[in-house]
């Protein structure tokens, strides 16, 4: 196992992921760009749409993590980036990453920030992988 995910016994169970992950030494770590809710030809999708931008943040966060031999699973860390102040969309992109993860409750940050680097953008994931050193 390169990983084992930490839940406090003692720490509040109203966070919705493991407190911290413990990787294992002889782990290789994958460290992903920032996802963003671009489509192959690199436009913004769903203006507007908090929901729909972290469906499309998710899927290319798959894919960056599948082409360095990762998968969700392997997951340690996110940090999940959401241009509003408003909770409620906070908690919309919240609930996409959550559900993508399943039972793979790895520690995440959920932050409100004035803006992300693309025109449009709402939303922005990025992910440390541990996976088995080559």
């Amino acid at each position: 196992m390169t990983h084992r995910l930490i839940r406090s016994s003692t720490l509040s169970t109203r966070a919705e992921y493991a407190y911290a992950a413990v990787v294992a030494p002889a782990s290789a770590l994958v460290v992903t760009a920032g996802a963003c809710p671009l489509d192959a030809d690199g436009a913004i999708v769903a203006p507007g749409d908090v929901r729909a931008q972290t469906q499309q943040v998710m899927a290319n966060l798959v894919v960056s993590l599948a082409e360095a031999g990762a998968s969700l699973t392997d997951v340690v860390k996110t940090t999940v980036y959401v241009a509003s102040s408003d909770r409620s969309e906070l908690g919309l992109a919240w609930e996409v990453v959550r559900d993508a993860f399943g039972d793979h409750d790895a520690p995440s940050t959920l932050l409100g920030v004035a803006v992300l680097g693309y025109e449009g953008q709402l939303v922005e994931v990025e992910a440390v992988a541990a996976i088995a050193a080559p």
